[in-house]
């Protein structure tokens, strides 16, 4: 790996661990969603860094993509199984992190059998290892706690401006002779206590840039042009458009913009029989 690609991994490493205690005094009952995510990408902003991707904040039977709307007035109550996941990315190359917290009790078996699968996990990794071979360890972990990795959701590779690269690494056991090479990538952990599937679900709250296409409103041009330029082609958040128009047009933009082919959606992903899902992430050099 060329020294400035370790450079700015380094930095976005450091912003991502100055952010970590933030983020984590944040989430507490009653707290707004809007306003913790909107202090997490200020504060990587301030560090110097810039959002891989729009913070989210998943609570419950949501296991990702569900990031504050435009004047969001949900807030974060006692009993709820809040994960949060934030990007730091720095010259486009990103750290990946994720934690979870169970508001009113210091613990909850579904965290603690994420966070033990996960630094399981990370212990095997080493140039050569197999993606079945780091599956594994995950399946085996959280099992012995009596509860379900989630199948269809994985780990990933890491690259310049793309946060989901090769190789998928499976949160259950597979036949992936994939192995992990000179590289980043980040062990992402999720356990429920349903049936361990998720679906895409109502609503969709974050983008990202697919290809340039033309399109009639002036809004939709404006958001194209600011998800390849300002957003540098990775996922964006519909609140990060708010200056743009009004909600209402900002709506009809996206829509005009899927309907063409010119962006990708990331629909909210719910665990299918309504369990709660906690999830740990960690990204790790190789």
């Amino acid at each position: 790996m060329e020294r400035e690609v370790v450079e700015s991994y380094k930095k976005a490493k450091e912003i991502s661990d100055k952010v970590l205690p933030l983020a984590k005094r944040l989430v507490k009952e009653d707290a707004s969603i809007l306003e913790i995510a909107e202090k997490i990408e200020s504060k990587i902003k301030e560090l110097g860094g810039k959002p891989a991707f729009p913070a989210n904040i998943s609570i419950n039977e949501m296991a990702a993509h569900y990031t504050p709307d435009i004047n969001d007035t949900l807030r974060i109550k006692a009993g709820d199984l809040v994960k949060i996941d934030y990007g730091v990315q720095v010259n486009g190359y990103i750290w990946d992190r994720a934690f979870s917290v169970f508001i009113g009790e210091k613990k909850h078996p579904l965290i603690e059998a994420s966070e033990k699968a996960l630094k399981e996990a990370l212990k095997t990794v080493k140039p050569g290892i197999k993606v079945f071979e780091i599956s594994e360890v995950i399946e085996d972990v959280v099992s012995s706690f009596g509860f379900n990795p989630v199948r269809n959701l994985s780990g990933h590779g890491l690259e310049r401006y793309n946060q989901h690269a090769y190789p998928s690494i499976p949160n259950s056991k597979n036949t992936i002779q994939a192995e992990i090479k000179d590289q980043a990538i980040a062990i992402e952990v999720f356990v429920t206590d349903g049936s361990g599937y998720v679906k895409e679900s109502a609503p969709t709250l974050i983008y990202k840039f697919k290809q340039a296409k033309p399109v009639r409103m002036w809004e939709a041009r404006k958001i194209l042009e600011k998800a390849q330029k300002d957003f540098e082609l990775l996922p964006f958040a519909k609140r990060w458009l708010k200056d743009i128009a009004s909600p209402l047009k900002i709506d009809l933009a996206l829509r005009q913009l899927l309907e063409v082919d010119a962006l990708i959606d990331f629909p909210v992903l719910k665990e299918i029989s309504g369990g709660r899902v906690a999830q740990s992430e960690e990204t790790i050099i190789v």
